[in-house]
């Protein structure tokens, strides 16, 4: 069942349970459910999980097997994020999910500073007749992000049993995310600056492995920092694909994540030397020589307005048939005009 909303949804505990009700009924949910272990916990608070005709309300009671419960899981409910008809490149929709090429400059989710113009306000106009209700509300499941003045590929759940299967693909590594970079520099295995920055090494046809944790940045709230204490797993690899200039000065870079975290490439590519081409957080004060790239298409570069970064390539099992989608993004016409011009220096 694709939405459950208004059900009765009933548990029997099996052997050897965990030591707590939620996680116990986590366990044992019916997989068409699509209950996570928050959501259960959300409704255990509400008053909406019966035991023997009792509200059972305490998330850490112990539980024995074969006892029943059942969670009268709430209709779900409206959101109040108003729904906006706003433009949107639709790759791939069906009734599970939807594929949407981003533009630069269009934030995902409502925040305090951009709470209206997002992706979400206006996928609550394209599809919110089709939403089944993700974690209780009528609204897109959004399973994972690419920053604001980023472009490029993500998916978006529409039902609860899409969300939950994609986001544990996403958990697992297992969908593909290939990226497109301009950056400072050409990373270079024969590089002995490269050798010695912790995190970095290299793999079988020259691609640069950076593998470090990331946290919040101690003074910035706003950013990602490098760290090796702490913080969260983060992997990234690249592979230089075209160098530009004489010398080489910069180059595009194909970056493949193997963890999903904020700011990855941007922060990554940074900590290797090699910051994104027009990142304002991230990509340093580094001046494009005109010496090497001739002064004109040095000065696009430096005036380059956003990071230049595209998610290219998106690939992961559809959630309900398993069937493999794999989907291709163009470089978006700002970060294609900005390589022709390097090319034809």
């Amino acid at each position: 069942m694709s939405d459950i909303s208004g059900a009765i949804v009933r548990i029997v505990i099996g052997p050897n349970p965990p030591d707590r009700l939620d996680k116990a009924l986590a366990r044992d949910v019916p997989e068409e459910a699509n209950l996570s272990r928050s959501r259960i916990a959300r409704l255990i608070a509400g008053g909406a999980v019966l035991h023997d005709g009792t509200a059972a309300t305490d998330a850490k009671a112990r539980v024995a097997e074969g006892e029943v419960y059942e969670i009268a899981v709430p209709a779900a409910t409206e959101v109040e994020t108003r729904a906006e008809d706003i433009p949107l490149t639709v790759v791939y929709e069906d009734g599970e999910l939807i594929v949407i090429d981003k533009p630069a400059g269009m934030v995902v989710h409502p925040a305090p500073g951009s709470p209206a113009q997002t992706l979400v306000n206006a996928l609550l106009h394209h599809a919110g007749d089709s939403l089944s209700g993700i974690g209780g509300e009528k609204r897109p499941g959004i399973v994972h992000r690419i920053d604001k003045d980023t472009s490029g590929l993500l998916v978006v759940a529409k039902t609860d049993r899409a969300h939950h299967a994609l986001a544990r693909q996403f958990e697992k590594h297992t969908a593909e995310r290939r990226y497109l970079a301009l950056v400072h520099g050409v990373p270079d295995m024969a590089d002995p600056r490269l050798h010695g920055v912790k995190g970095t090494s290299f793999e079988a046809g020259g691609v640069l492995k950076i593998t470090t944790q990331l946290a919040r940045h101690r003074t910035d709230r706003q950013k990602q920092a490098v760290t090796f204490h702490g913080g969260r797993h983060a992997v990234t690899r690249a592979r230089v694909l075209e160098g530009f200039g004489t010398p080489p000065s910069l180059s595009l870079v194909e970056c493949r994540l193997e963890t999903g975290r904020t700011h990855q490439i941007r922060v990554h590519m940074a900590h290797a030397g090699h910051g994104l081409v027009g990142d304002p957080v991230y990509g340093g004060r580094r001046k494009p020589s005109a010496t090497a790239l001739g002064a004109g298409a040095a000065a696009a570069v430096a005036a380059f307005p956003r990071q230049a970064l595209h998610a290219a390539t998106l690939g992961f099992a559809h959630p309900v048939t398993g069937e493999m989608l794999r989907f291709e993004s163009p470089l978006p016409a700002d970060m294609a005009d900005l390589l022709d011009l390097l090319r034809s220096r």
